[in-house]
């Protein structure tokens, strides 16, 4: 880890790897933190056992849409990623009440078409960091403090067996959402209230999400003729779609309706025999007998969710400035929530990011691409 640096990093989701990759090509020299033990963030994808893997289902953001997101779509070609459409052909179901069975319509074709990365979106994941130099990204390492200073920012950072260490950095980029930013890291001098507030006020997406997958042998819904979306006004789950992957794994899933505090009552083992029933009820009594389950609750991810997230979910509203006071001077947002058009989704990652990352080439008094 170097001393000092012109950018501090913080977190290594898309938005801070997009933002270190765009750094590093302008050779503006970084160090990335990242407190997890592994890249991506909220982007996660795993195998049937849960495991992070290659070619796997996405706990996290899945879609995106390259008519109506050019930016991702144009770094998606960049990065010569494979992609293909969310599956759309075949009936749609409808559950609207409990005693009485549902009904199969007709599907709309999707327009603009909703596409999934080959592999999962930790395909993208995997893109951005392959172009960074390893020894300047920094996994298992918290950012616990940022002091301002006459030149720059102390960056005291801790990593995962306790060692604490700081760095000096110019500039500080904040790639993480605005409340786990305010809810974890401490400040000197302290934000003004008001940018404070804002940070905290500023849900998180996805904090208060969970994802329930139901993975088998074949997807024999669409034998049935059946695209695999359903929606509900039973539950547990509200919104359910085909998740099989490019390479053929089969699977359903669903966004489970009831709140964090709901679901924590309930407890999982109870929640996954009430969405395996569902899939039973809507896709018949093969999907009662799936080989794996997957479920993931992010408002029980210390690194995503706060407890003002149990409550306060949803998508981020768009600020004229993040940061006010003598912060503004040396501190940059750049997760997703602070996009302007795309907040919280993978397409407000990148977004963000690049204004970032202008942000920084025009404070170092640089020319580049992003200028």
């Amino acid at each position: 880890m170097h001393d000092r640096v012109q950018v501090a990093v913080i977190g290594g989701g898309i938005s801070g790897l997009n933002l270190a990759r765009r750094l590093s090509a302008a050779g503006v020299s970084f160090e990335l933190f990242e407190a997890r033990d592994r890249l991506g963030g909220r982007v996660l994808t795993v195998n049937g056992e849960g495991a992070p893997s290659d070619d796997g289902y996405d706990l996290g953001p899945s879609w995106f849409w390259p008519r109506l997101q050019p930016a991702l779509a144009e770094l998606v070609e960049e990065l010569g990623l494979a992609s293909f459409g969310q599956s759309s052909d075949g009936d749609v179901i409808f559950e609207r009440m409990s005693r009485e069975p549902a009904q199969s319509y007709s599907a709309v074709r999707q327009t603009p078409e909703s596409m999934r990365l080959s592999g999962g979106s930790a395909a993208l994941v995997r893109a951005l960091a392959a172009d960074l130099p390893g020894e300047r990204v920094h996994l298992n390492t918290s950012v616990t403090g940022l002091a301002l200073r006459e030149d720059g920012v102390r960056v005291d950072c801790r990593d995962g067996a306790g060692a604490e260490r700081s760095i000096d950095a110019e500039y500080v980029a904040a790639a993480l959402p605005p409340r786990i930013l305010e809810a974890t890291i401490a400040f000197s001098p302290e934000p003004e209230p008001g940018t404070a507030a804002l940070w905290h006020g500023t849900p998180t997406w996805m904090a208060g999400q969970a994802k329930f997958f139901a993975l088998y042998e074949t997807p024999f819904w669409f034998a049935a003729g059946l695209s695999g979306t359903a929606q509900s006004m039973v539950g547990p789950m509200l919104e359910m779609h085909d998740a099989t992957t490019d390479s053929g794994g089969a699977a359903l899933f669903g966004f489970l309706g009831m709140s964090p505090a709901e679901r924590q009552a309930v407890g999982e083992q109870a929640l996954t025999e009430a969405c395996i029933a569902q899939f039973e009820r809507i896709f018949g009594l093969e999907a009662g007998r799936p080989v794996s389950t997957l479920f993931k609750d992010w408002a029980a991810d210390s690194l995503t969710a706060t407890t003002d997230d149990l409550v306060s979910s949803g998508h981020p509203a768009p600020a004229p400035s993040w940061v006010h006071g003598p912060w503004a001077d040396r501190l940059i947002l750049a997760g997703s929530e602070v996009s302007p058009h795309e907040a919280g989704y993978l397409a407000g990652a990148i977004e963000a990011s690049d204004l970032a990352t202008a942000e920084v080439h025009r404070r170092l008094g640089q020319r580049g691409p992003y200028t």
